[in-house]
């Protein structure tokens, strides 16, 4: 994998490998627009707003707004990350693709059973309270998958764990489409997983590579 560095306030919003209408019936286009170009887009320039004006702190030697700063980074920073493996994680159906084997193996020794999986991983993001993530996880301290409710996704929920596939439960996610029905909206977005995505970032993480793309951050 290529060796780089984002510096501090050059974060870009990724593009889409998709069109805006790519993923309905089960996502509208109006839905896909105004989540990445307006949500989206809002953490990546929160996130390069809030880096910079650390950059000043450090410069002057001022640190008098450091915990607004850092949690500013924490959330824009969490927010962009999050939504830039959402977006690879999904693909529309005419180009749907099924599970592949290291993610089987690894969802059947870590929850006994497809079927268990994705019955606690719907139920766990749909159970989120208030705004937040449904994410499937690997934890290289434990060597298995954990499924992992991020509440608010600027807080850490276990340590060093990998993001490999998660779904936005924020009402921008579904509202337009599902209104407050954010279950049926989890069960229709598997519809869309890209298998292929998830294994390849489960084989990285496996390796203790986190898999983040330069494009996507």
């Amino acid at each position: 994998m290529e060796n780089y560095i984002i510096l501090p306030g050059q974060h870009k919003l990724p593009p889409l490998a998709y069109p805006y209408n790519a993923l309905e019936p089960i996502i509208g286009s109006e839905t896909v627009k105004i989540h990445h170009n307006k949500h989206h887009k809002g953490y990546v320039d929160g996130l390069n707003k809030a880096e910079l004006q650390l950059v000043n702190a450090r410069k002057n030697k001022d640190f008098s707004l450091i915990k607004y700063l850092e949690n500013e980074i924490a959330f824009n920073g969490s927010g962009h990350i999050l939504h830039s493996i959402y977006w690879t994680i999904m693909a529309p159906l005419n180009k749907k693709t099924q599970i592949k084997p290291l993610t089987y193996n690894q969802i059947l020794t870590s929850f006994g059973s497809f079927e268990s999986f994705k019955e606690q991983f719907i139920e766990s993001a749909s159970k989120v309270e208030a705004s937040g993530w449904g994410i499937l996880a690997w934890n290289p301290a434990w060597r298995r998958l954990v499924i992992l409710q991020a509440e608010k996704h600027q807080n850490l929920t276990q340590w060093s764990s990998i993001p490999i596939l998660v779904v936005d439960v924020w009402e921008h996610a579904y509202y337009l489409d599902y209104q407050n029905k954010r279950k049926e909206y989890i069960n229709a977005l598997w519809e869309l997983i890209n298998w292929d995505e998830v294994e390849k970032r489960l084989l990285l993480a496996m390796q203790g590579i986190t898999p983040l793309k330069k494009v996507y951050i």
